[in-house]
């Protein structure tokens, strides 16, 4: 991976989301050149792009400074950066740094997160962020499209190319579309979706909410984790020993889900996040050679934050399926409360939940120990702990934009180990394309069903049936779509 091979060997590419956080100095080659000129050219100009911003001399089409930005892409696009922004909202270097301003994300099709995205928000103070690498993506393309038609009926359409930027290689479409092309930031076909977060796609909306200093530290964390990754050997190599762990934990004792309990409210979206790292790189079943799989491979991954889940799911996983776990907890918060007269503060009363949890799984309960506290005998099987349930728990120092970088690049790795061991290319992702495909025959269908009154063709009785019903709901087509979203 770190050589550059063309790893990724059903779209011939090398596979180098290492390189996007590699210090200026160091040589990471793909076919032959040398990459990391290239993505220091990239964030450069993001610097320099996100300081003019910030600074207020980027102004809108009416002269006002842009304060509020909205960012629009999808999958890894979208997830990634979430996840760095909610853990940064709370720290307080990144709080000082953002003061003023808002950073939000659209994703969803659906026009009421388009709705969301923009509730309260001025036009004139609000630039609009698309990530899409083609500059074809169907979701993103039309959120764009909307996000433009906001714009434009408040400030006109001539206001597009001072509200508008682009994370894009497609130059002529980008221009096509009314953003001028300097004002697109390029990434590489090397760099996969769900690992494009410290890439242009992730470093622009949040260089211009945090700017490009604090987000300089998140790649450097992320750097420290590849060099340990590439560096240290096996029997201390955090992403080796985890992957090592979760092959065990699928492949031979047929676990198939891993929960992700960050001890951090800031990591809610983590758990998001790597659902889209694991799931749509090891979901496979076939080997990288294209054979079946004799075993199973992949896991499901779920989580949410400490202690929330427990007054959800941890029922099942300490009492019916075994479910592996990963803790997450931080040593210091991020926003340290203590409350006079309590035994223990806020933090400390979170984290004595993050260190009994692993124990209970790990040890259990027995009944024997149950007779001993004089429980009656009929609720013995109910209080019941196995126990002999499999965890790991991460400690970090804090939460801050260079330990999030670490988190980030560990669980990458993870999975590019997982992959690695079970012969599987983790880098591609043909599983998403039939309903892409198939969904572009729908949209055809309702169509010609609202504008022609064609009848419904070509779907399976079942599908037909379901959007005959659709169809009846009569839902209108808008002259106007920007008239369907809020005022500012």
């Amino acid at each position: 991976m770190f050589n550059g091979e063309h790893i990724n060997s059903t779209e011939d590419r090398s596979v180098l989301h290492v390189a996007l956080r590699a210090p200026r100095d160091k040589v990471i080659s793909s076919d032959g050149k040398n990459v990391v000129p290239e993505v220091w050219k990239v964030l450069d100009k993001i610097n320099e792009f996100s300081e003019r911003f910030r600074s207020g001399s980027w102004v809108g089409e009416t002269g006002k400074a842009l304060t509020d930005v909205v960012a629009v892409g999808i999958g890894g696009s979208f997830l990634g950066p979430l996840f760095v922004h909610t853990a940064l909202q709370t720290d307080p270097e990144a709080i000082a740094s953002a003061k003023g301003r808002q950073l939000r994300f659209l994703a969803n099709v659906d026009p009421i997160d388009v709705a969301r995205s923009i509730t309260g928000l001025n036009p004139e103070t609000t630039l609009v962020v698309v990530v899409s690498k083609t500059f074809t993506t169907a979701e993103t393309m039309l959120n764009a499209r909307t996000l433009r038609e906001w714009i434009s009926s408040a400030l006109g359409p001539q206001a597009v190319a001072k509200h508008m930027v682009a994370v894009s290689t497609n130059l002529t479409l980008v221009e096509k579309f009314g953003i001028d092309p300097k004002n697109a930031f390029a990434f590489w076909d090397w760099v996969g979706g769900r690992y494009s977060v410290c890439s242009a796609v992730g470093v622009l909306p949040l260089s211009l909410q945090y700017g490009f200093s604090v987000v300089e530290k998140f790649l450097k964390g992320a750097s420290s984790i590849d060099e340990h990754f590439y560096s240290t050997q096996f029997d201390k190599n955090l992403p080796v020993l985890l992957g090592l762990l979760s092959v065990w934990n699928v492949s031979f004792l047929g676990y198939p889900a891993r929960a992700i309990l960050p001890y951090c409210q800031a990591l809610e979206k983590f758990a998001p996040h790597i659902q889209q790292v694991s799931m749509e790189s090891n979901g496979k079943g076939v080997s990288i050679d294209g054979v079946p799989l004799p075993f199973e491979a992949g896991e499901i991954d779920f989580g949410e934050p400490g202690t929330n889940g427990q007054h959800s799911f941890y029922q099942l996983i300490h009492q019916g399926r075994i479910i592996p776990c990963d803790f997450i907890g931080v040593a210091k918060s991020q926003q340290p409360v203590y409350l006079k007269g309590e035994m223990v503060s806020n933090h400390d009363e979170l984290m004595s939940n993050f260190f009994a949890q692993p124990d209970a799984l790990a040890y259990g309960k027995t009944p024997e120990q149950l007779l001993s506290e004089k429980v009656p005998k009929h609720l013995i099987p109910h209080k019941t702990f196995s126990g002999n349930r499999p965890s790991i728990s991460l400690l970090l120092p804090h939460l801050n934009a260079y330990t999030v970088g670490q988190l980030l690049a560990i669980y990458e790795h993870r999975v590019a180990v997982e992959g690695f061991l079970w012969g599987i290319n983790s880098f591609d992702q043909w599983g998403v394309e039939l309903g892409k495909s198939l969904a572009t025959q729908v949209r055809k269908q309702l169509n010609a069903s609202r504008t022609k009154g064609d009848p419904i063709e070509g779907f399976n009785y079942s599908t037909a049936t379901v959007m005959t019903k659709y169809l009846e709901a009569k839902s209108p087509i808008s002259s106007d779509p920007v008239t369907l979203l809020p005022k500012a």
